[in-house]
């Protein structure tokens, strides 16, 4: 039979793993993206920029921050994550979360004008959204929701479960025992 905390910790860094399977789902394909393989590409990709800086950036460059982004979420979570500031790892978290989540809501509302025919797409860009491949983004900017609402719930629950930890270790004004509960006295 296993205990009550036992059972908790193995649930305890869910969001964080899920953050992190997010990014590395956003930055494999990039990596195929820039060695040519056009397979869930977001649009047509014969007409992506190949061999050029702005495909370097659009490929690589964004493939391995999304790397990067998934050793911040385990960083979150993993016992070697505790090496590092946990402040700074929940304020770089949570910027990133809101503006992961911000930038994946704001596709869908997009997407909703669009079909309710309160905007209508620029003609630079009406060809792309018509593309068959294009329902692809929904997918990405959905992973984009998903990533970024979960680093951010990593990083909450990471930053108030340390302040839970400290505060057992050294409890307020050297008492002891267990917390008082609201209305009773202590004798």
């Amino acid at each position: 039979m296993t205990t009550a905390p036992a059972r908790r910790g193995r649930h305890e860094g869910w969001a964080g793993y899920v953050a992190a399977a997010a990014a590395l789902a956003y930055a494999a394909p990039h990596f195929w993206w820039g060695t040519g393989i056009g397979a869930t590409f977001p649009g047509d990709f014969a007409e992506a920029p190949h061999g050029t800086w702005e495909a370097a950036i659009g490929y690589w460059l964004m493939g391995g921050v999304a790397v990067l982004g998934a050793v911040l979420a385990l960083s979150l979570v993993q016992p070697w994550g505790r090496r590092l500031p946990l402040r700074v790892l929940a304020a770089v978290s949570m910027i990133a979360s809101v503006g992961m989540t911000l930038w994946g809501f704001t596709y869908f509302a997009m997407q909703y004008l669009l079909a309710a025919g309160r905007v209508v797409s620029a003609p630079a860009f009406a060809a792309k959204d018509a593309h068959p491949q294009a329902a692809w983004g929904l997918f990405w900017y959905a992973l984009f929701v998903v990533w970024g609402v979960m680093l951010g719930a990593a990083a909450w629950k990471s930053l108030f479960a340390d302040r839970r930890t400290e505060r057992a270790a050294n409890p307020p004004h050297g008492r002891t025992g267990p917390p008082a509960v609201a209305g009773t006295t202590c004798r």
